[in-house]
């Protein structure tokens, strides 16, 4: 299924992407050494229903998890990159760590990443890898606008990330976005351009580059939900959900205030 959006809608999803946003930079702040990932958890939890809103994680059960998810953000440390189940671990200096939320606010959903160190250290690995998921992703929503294609977006983000010299999985990717998390179309994160679906004003995306260091290869956890590169090193995600608009996209998981 592929959704557009009302313009009131989207008025209502700019509201639920910004609650996304500030609910992950309250999260980063608080996501110190010695935090524990089931702390992080239970802090998401309240934050989305003190706002009305409510997690599409709980009972999320796709096919290719050990269902219902059962928690309210994905939390995934160093090796860790994709739905990164909570548990009892407590962060360390220089942890890359990982926070994927995705909440419903007023019927309309939103979806956002964002990796970041933990403490002080900052293993320059690391911070090449974060930098190139953002940059990746920002590159994939300059080539995003009505008239443009899937591919378009795709390729942008496949150029930067194998510029960097990273392998990419095209397993798992972005996708289309609105009264439910997941729809169609999905977009790869490498991809050819003027290929595929033509974006439409109203139309959502959640674009979300992710990138190992030395494989394109995933395994899965014994919790049936966390994915880890196969050898074991670090990993990075950056996602935000933009709007398709008349003359552009529009990025809808800023937060409403600025945040250091």
């Amino acid at each position: 299924m592929i959704e557009i959006l009302t313009p009131a809608e989207l008025v209502r999803a700019g509201r639920t992407g910004a609650l996304v946003a500030d609910i992950l930079q309250a999260l980063k702040a608080r996501s110190t050494v010695g935090t524990n990932l089931l702390d992080i958890d239970r802090w998401a939890q309240a934050m989305i229903v003190s706002a009305g809103a409510q997690s599409c994680y709980v009972d999320y059960s796709p096919s290719f998890g050990s269902g219902p998810f059962g928690h309210y953000i994905c939390t995934a440390v160093n090796d860790a990159v994709l739905h990164g189940l909570p548990h009892d671990y407590a962060l360390a200096d220089g942890d890359l760590l990982t926070l994927d939320l995705a909440v419903i606010l007023d019927g309309v959903a939103a979806d956002s990443a964002i990796s970041f160190l933990v403490g002080e250290a900052r293993p320059p690995e690391s911070v090449a890898l974060i930098d190139a998921t953002e940059r990746a992703l920002h590159a994939g929503i300059a080539a995003a606008g009505p008239g443009a294609r899937i591919g378009d977006i795709s390729a942008a983000i496949g150029a930067v990330l194998t510029a960097a010299g990273y392998p990419i999985n095209t397993e798992f990717g972005g996708h289309g976005i609105g009264s439910t998390m997941h729809q169609d179309p999905h977009v790869s994160n490498t991809g050819r351009p003027g290929r595929g679906y033509k974006l439409r004003p109203g139309l959502l995306l959640a674009l979300e580059p992710w990138a190992m260091v030395d494989t394109a290869e995933l395994i899965t956890d014994a919790d049936g939900w966390t994915l880890r590169s196969a050898t074991a090193c670090r990993t990075a995600h950056s996602e935000h959900t933009i709007a398709i608009t008349g003359d552009g996209a529009q990025i809808l998981t800023l937060p409403s205030q600025p945040h250091s």
